[in-house]
């Protein structure tokens, strides 16, 4: 299967099919530039699409269709039909319809990635609640992913133009957070940051912030302790081989803009960090899984059942993990061609800043 190897073969999930991720999809790959950067398959059905589509008149979305993968259409969007039969589609309803073939169309994804017939993945949103079986028993995405690609561990990574927010617990309730906190799960996630922000951001020597768990980074002791006995030695063997500072205070780390100073910043768990990344991130935020072989990204919102087959989702956060995705496909493999010449880095600069002013101008 050959084509043009700058250009990859982009996969896009379905996500719930009563939630926004059809119509997400669709928005999105309507820009036909998108074709200049990569060659789009939508893993779901012709049916589906079709669906979404009457549901989006002010968009105008063509697509090639087809059953096998080495057959598709480089210059078109392409859907990869994942079942053939009818499905009643309900936009916004939670139902086992809608996780039943988000998980097919997220299983025949992540294969196609794993076999290297597509090398960039895109998710669109599911729900937690109904994607629940005696097959799938993960409470998301990433830890998914992680079991799939069988790697020791990943990294739920945020990122924006202007930060980088790296998650030690996910989806995790709060009254168990503490316990996850270990000096050994600190320092997987550090390693994960920084060979990413090596690799898939293209930084030579990373500066990584870690946050405390407790309120004013436990006071030297007065307010909880995790920072004297787990955090501060996490950091300490970090620091023998990585640039790594911390505990930092969460609210004055990002109330003051100390992050402005760090390549990335890992926080303890999930609000902790995702609160001040969407709040303070500049453009769209994507959600992009460091520590995998391949490339996976997804926006950083959910279902919006509320607003689903409404024609009112808005796809930029869609467009931007789709554009972040490709970008970290590139400085991959910039990264493994740069070591063994330097004038193919430069070319592939040269390539990225083109592609940037192409989208600039669309």
């Amino acid at each position: 299967m050959h084509h043009d190897t700058h250009k990859p073969i982009v996969g896009f999930t379905c996500g719930d099919l009563n939630g926004i991720g059809l119509e997400l999809i669709i928005k999105a790959l309507s820009d036909p530039h998108i074709v200049d950067l990569c060659t789009p398959v939508i893993f779901a059905s012709n049916k589906s699409i079709n669906f979404y589509r009457k549901l989006s008149p002010g968009v105008n979305f063509n697509f090639h269709s087809t059953t096998v993968l080495n057959r598709l259409n480089h210059k078109q969007v392409n859907v990869f039909n994942c079942w053939e039969e009818e499905v009643a589609i309900t936009p916004g309803e939670l139902n086992t319809i809608g996780g039943k073939y988000a998980i097919i169309s997220l299983e025949q994804a992540t294969t196609a990635l794993k076999e290297g017939q597509i090398q960039v993945l895109v998710t669109a949103p599911i729900h937690k609640k109904n994607v629940q079986s005696d097959k799938f028993k993960h409470s998301g995405h990433t830890p998914y992913l992680k079991e799939f690609f069988s790697v020791k561990d990943v990294l739920m990574f945020m990122v924006a133009d202007n930060m980088r927010v790296g998650l030690v617990t996910e989806h995790v309730p709060v009254a168990e957070i503490a316990k996850h906190i270990t000096k050994e799960s600190i320092l997987s996630k550090i390693k994960i940051m920084h060979s990413s922000l090596q690799q898939d951001f293209g930084i030579d020597k990373p500066k990584i912030a870690v946050l405390g768990l407790n309120p004013h980074a436990g006071d030297g002791g007065l307010i909880g302790n995790e920072e004297e006995t787990v955090i501060k030695f996490a950091i300490k063997d970090a620091k023998h081989n990585m640039l790594v500072f911390g505990p930092f205070s969460a609210d004055a780390f990002f109330a003051r803009g100390s992050y402005e100073q760090f390549d990335g910043v890992l926080a303890m768990y999930h609000d902790q960090g995702l609160i001040p990344f969407k709040s303070l991130a500049f453009g769209e935020g994507t959600n992009y899984t460091a520590g995998l072989p391949a490339v996976r990204t997804s926006p950083d919102h959910g279902t919006a059942f509320d607003i689903a087959g409404k024609d009112r989702a808005d796809a930029s956060s869609f467009l931007a993990a789709a554009f972040e995705g490709i970008d970290i496909y590139r400085r991959r493999h910039g990264y493994k061609d740069a070591r063994a010449n330097p004038m193919r880095k430069i070319s592939a600069r040269m390539f990225a800043n083109s592609v940037d002013e192409k989208l600039e101008e669309a």
